[in-house]
C-alpha cells in the first residue's frame, strides 16, 4: 500500500501541481486594421493639359472655310 500511495503522490506532484502552476496568463491582443492609403495617380495632369492644348488648337486655327465668291458673272 505504501508503494501506491507513494507512486500517487509523485504522480500528482510531477503532472498535477506542477502543470497548474507553469507559465503565466496569456494575454491576446487584437491588432487593429492596417491602414490603406490610396497613392495619387502620377498622371493626374496629363488629361487636362492635353485637352486645353486641343481647345487652344480649335480656336487658334478656327475654322478654314472660306465662303465661295462669285468673280465672273455669266449673262
Amino acid at each position: 500500500m505504501k508503494k501506491i500511495a507513494t507512486a500517487a503522490l509523485a504522480f500528482s506532484i510531477a503532472f498535477g501541481t506542477t502543470a497548474s502552476f507553469a507559465g503565466g496568463p496569456v494575454v491576446i491582443e487584437e491588432e487593429g486594421q492596417p491602414e490603406v492609403v490610396a497613392e495619387s495617380p502620377r498622371s493626374g495632369w496629363i488629361v487636362p493639359v492635353v485637352v486645353g492644348l486641343v481647345l487652344v488648337c480649335a480656336i487658334a486655327c478656327g475654322n478654314d472655310d472660306e465662303t465661295p465668291t462669285r468673280t465672273g458673272v455669266r449673262g
